[in-house]
């Protein structure tokens, strides 16, 4: 049942013409271990840190949107817990709109990281509030209606997911879709998808092809445009009709990959919304993502603005 949703501290103001981002997606804490070396099954190690981290999926795309410029409203669902105010406040911190994030009863969603000492990381989600978002409910068709672009990832039911889609769709709103954590799609999904943005694991996982080129032959049988992730390689774009391309990433030494992804599609999003070319667009997008996985945690590793733009021109000469 929801209830009532506690207030949040007054938001950031996006600066004046940002590009309008809605974000349905997953709302979770992120309960971090460092350890040297990743357990194997069966194995205990001893970690040298421990963090509690604001995250999933859709909280840090809504967050690496709103630090890369955009006006962006979150929908989706807490618990009544204290996890749930924490997300709530970090989300308005960083100027996200929080009136679609509801508060229901139990516990918020959780996802248990292992990270080690080259910036791998496995991780358990266990979806908690995230699990109640089967539809939209009152005023979230309204807010993707006002958006120039919806973000989708799959730590929501599924029924939630295809919801979104089809209200961007009836109103004319660019989806961009995460296949994360992967697993078979709709073909209705798919049908309803603007750009899919997978990594590499994920666009293998859903094609069966392991080289990136052949996976975006696959998948653009289905939808219109591709970016493949590739880690410290940059991405590689494909479109029905062009020849597909490369953008490399900046190199730098990661520490913790934890949500490279999220931050990567956030600050895309933005580029395009401003209407940036897609090549402009995927290296800003690259150098954001170099940001991240310098610095440890998810919401707490992704960059503001002026540092994506210091780092692109950086890489840029």
């Amino acid at each position: 049942m929801t209830q009532p949703t506690p207030t949040a501290a007054a938001p950031v103001r996006p600066p004046a013409g940002a590009p309008r981002i809605a974000v349905l997606g997953s709302a979770n804490m992120d309960l971090v271990a460092y350890v040297p070396k990743a357990p194997r099954r069966g194995e205990t190690v001893t970690g040298r840190e421990f963090r509690t981290v604001p995250g999933g999926k859709g909280a840090n795309q809504a967050l690496a949107a709103a630090r890369s410029g955009g006006a962006v409203t979150m929908v989706g669902a807490v618990g009544a817990d204290a996890f749930g105010v924490r997300l709530r406040a970090v989300l308005a911190e960083a100027g996200v709109d929080t009136s679609g994030l509801r508060t229901v009863e139990g516990a918020s969603g959780t996802a248990h990281i292992t990270v080690d000492d080259e910036g791998g990381n496995a991780i358990v989600v266990v979806p908690g509030a995230n699990g109640t978002v089967t539809a939209l409910e009152a005023g979230d068709e309204a807010r993707i209606a006002g958006a120039g672009a919806l973000l989708l990832q799959l730590e929501l039911p599924m029924p939630g997911v295809l919801a979104g889609a089809r209200a961007a769709r009836a109103h004319g709103v660019r989806t961009v879709l995460t296949p994360a954590p992967a697993q078979p799609l709709p073909a209705e999904l798919l049908a309803l998808t603007d750009l899919l943005v997978p990594n590499e694991h994920e666009a293998a996982a859903l094609t069966g092809a392991t080289d990136p080129r052949q996976a975006a032959a696959v998948l653009l049988h289905d939808v219109p445009e591709v970016v493949i992730t590739l880690g410290a390689a940059g991405c590689l774009y494909a479109a029905r009709g062009a020849e597909p391309y490369k953008v490399p990433a900046p190199r730098v030494r990661a520490v913790d990959t934890t949500a490279a992804g999220d931050t990567f599609v956030g600050a895309l999003t933005v580029a395009l919304g401003e209407g940036r070319p897609m090549r402009a667009a995927l290296a800003w997008a690259a150098a954001a993502a170099a940001l991240s996985v310098q610095r440890a945690g998810a919401s707490a590793s992704m960059p503001l603005r002026n540092e994506i733009d210091a780092l692109a021109a950086e890489h840029r000469s």
